[in-house]
């Protein structure tokens, strides 16, 4: 239609609200490793138990591959969907490691932040909720600014995962429910059996399942199950991945969807509209560690596990703190029983004993009088980071 004050045309989509970005709330997660590097970069020492990301450098082996490449000259556009190298081993590792039944035309490359919001544009229609888990990572204010009203479902008590609690949650308009496994912040692994339900579930109400399997590697005792290896997955499932985690790669923005060849090509739309397409060398290098990273994968997943060992004997310790089963990823999600909100907890701790860590309310209603703990970093900071925290809950702390 045509604005008749402006003389301009104006697209009309009635399934879109209106969303500006001044409105949307930063990441919790980004504003507290924001102030960690600034004060780090101010020269102060400071223990962070905050950020989502290994330690360790990216493997010289992939580094090195992502070099040749540039100076052999792959440097130039290439196609929005992804390079036919990088989608061929996305096929073999997803066959291979998941059990996904997929072609190279239900796979793109996308960082799997961007891939989050740009799975919402793509399943965009008359249906305008969006079912999301608290606690749970911050899909909220993508979802909003993709057009869809955020729903949150609570999980059960010990963090695992109740259909029934989604299922009372469902309507006509809900369009996709969020699964996260490896859950960021309660590291809990979700059953296959749940999974199996609430697949059932999207037959019956037809919705959408996007299911986020950053941590996918990082599983300790259980075993990981990708949703999208169900049967009757590959008509409701989008699997949304990462190498940022796996591979110590957070910086390169490497990753990866499978999802129906419909979802893929208006995913695919996204980036021609945005930035056009990843950089060719970065996927070279992202196709290698898919191929040949399972050693880099061990060695990381062995000192998590060692580290995740430590922090949950050392935090059941600590009076007035309970911590749960920590199945994957490298989090602890632990309650406390002092009388203080989550939020000034994590505020006093970073003032007056210089640790950051994340209040449980970052990842919705139910984290309160919970904290999110990265046991990413060092032992060393570990130690001395629990430490703090003990001294602060125990003598700062009415």
């Amino acid at each position: 239609m045509i604005d008749n004050d402006s003389n301009c045309f104006i697209i009309k989509m009635p399934y879109l609200q209106t969303m500006y970005v001044s409105e949307l709330e930063g990441s919790p997660s980004l504003e507290v490793v924001n102030i960690v590097l600034e004060r780090l970069a101010r020269g102060d020492k400071l223990i962070s138990l905050a950020i989502g990301e290994p330690m360790y450098d990216t493997p010289k082996e992939i580094i090195d591959v992502a070099n040749r490449e540039m100076l052999n000259g792959n440097t130039h556009y290439t196609s929005s969907y992804g390079i036919a190298d990088f989608r061929n081993a996305v096929v073999n590792k997803t066959s291979k490691k998941n059990s996904i039944n997929a072609e190279i035309k239900n796979t793109i490359f996308m960082t799997s932040k961007q891939a989050i919001y740009a799975a919402m544009l793509a399943i965009a229609g008359k249906k305008r909720e969006i079912l999301m888990p608290d606690p749970g990572y911050f899909y909220g204010d993508p979802a909003k600014l993709a057009g869809f009203e955020p729903v949150v479902y609570n999980l059960s008590e010990d963090n695992s995962l109740d259909v029934s609690k989604i299922e009372e949650k469902i309507t006509p308009d809900t369009s996709a429910v969020f699964l996260n496994t490896p859950s960021n912040p309660t590291g809990r692994v979700l059953e296959r059996k749940s999974l199996e339900e609430l697949i059932e579930l999207a037959k019956e109400h037809n919705f959408k399942i996007i299911s986020d399997e950053a941590y996918e590697d990082l599983v300790y005792e259980k075993k990981h199950v990708s949703i999208g290896s169900l049967e009757d997955a590959p008509e409701h499932v989008i699997s949304i991945f990462t190498l940022s985690k796996s591979y110590s790669m957070t910086g390169w923005r490497s990753g990866y969807t499978v999802a129906g060849e419909d979802i893929i090509k208006n995913m695919a739309r996204v980036i021609e509209h945005t930035y056009t397409c990843a950089p060719p060398f970065i996927q070279k290098a992202s196709a290698y560690a898919l191929e040949n990273g399972d050693g880099f994968i061990k060695k990381f997943r062995d000192e998590f596990r060692e580290k995740r060992d430590f922090v949950y004997k050392r935090l059941n310790e600590i009076e007035g703190v309970e911590c749960g089963p920590m199945e994957g990823a490298f989090y602890a999600f632990p309650t406390y029983d002092k009388n203080v909100e989550a939020g000034d907890l994590a505020k006093g701790l970073l003032n007056k004993y210089d640790v950051a860590l994340l209040p449980g309310t970052a990842f919705g209603d139910q984290g309160e009088h919970r904290v999110r703990i990265s046991f990413s970093g060092t032992k060393e900071t570990l130690e001395t980071g629990i430490d703090r925290f003990e001294d602060y809950l125990l003598k700062d702390v009415s």
